[in-house]
């Protein structure tokens, strides 16, 4: 079955780094974009950024443009996002997220349990 497992979250400083990881299984992870989103206490989940099946092409939110850089590894089935710059309105649950084509032919969402990002000082 389809499984992202995310890791890399945790407390950092404002201006700080941190890299995220999403490790999937279960689905030819190449043939799909991947897409990070996040959700901050109280408010709607957001989305982050996502990249395309090969890599090639990428897009972000205008919050996290030129701060955060989406990145793929077809050969190990894992998808990362590179937090640089981090503010504290990044504290956020970091979820990784694919929709998949099944048998039957509909596509289903999949999202991972989520990674804790804090930023304070």
């Amino acid at each position: 079955q389809v499984q992202l497992v995310e890791s890399g979250g945790g407390l950092v400083q404002p201006g700080g780094s941190l890299r995220l990881s999403c490790a999937a299984s279960g689905f030819t992870f190449s043939s799909y974009p991947m897409t990070w989103y996040r959700q901050a206490p109280g408010k709607e989940r957001e989305f982050v950024a996502v990249i395309s099946s090969g890599g090639g092409s990428t897009t972000y939110a205008d919050s996290v443009k030129g701060r955060f850089i989406i990145s793929r590894d077809n050969a190990k089935n894992t998808v990362h996002l590179q937090l640089n710059s981090l503010k504290p309105e990044d504290t956020a649950v970091y979820y990784c997220h694919t929709t998949v084509r099944e048998l039957g032919g509909a596509f289903y969402p999949y999202w991972g349990q989520g990674t804790q990002v804090t930023v304070s000082s």
